[in-house]
């Protein structure tokens, strides 16, 4: 039995773009916070929250970006490999 065609990717692959895109997040947060934390002294509360929200925003963002493309690709892929059956 054929299943229909769709342009959506499978569950799974969808599942790992959207981890993919947390752990992005998580790590440019990580990294975001670590670099304003070497540069500041004294009360960096502020200036740490805000490295660690656009660090963690933009990183997602990119991730993002990549797993849309990476799922559009991956979509692409399996329309050529059905036309050639």
């Amino acid at each position: 039995m054929s299943r229909p065609l769709s342009a959506l990717p499978s569950p799974l692959a969808r599942a790992v773009a959207f981890v993919a895109v947390l752990v992005a997040g998580v790590a440019g947060g990580l990294i975001g916070y670590a670099l304003v934390d070497i540069q500041c002294s004294g009360n960096c509360a502020v200036p740490n929250g805000i490295g660690l929200f656009f660090g963690a925003t933009l990183t997602a963002f990119g991730m993002g970006v990549v797993a849309v493309l990476v799922l559009r690709a991956l979509g692409e892929w399996r329309e050529i490999q059905d036309a050639d059956k």
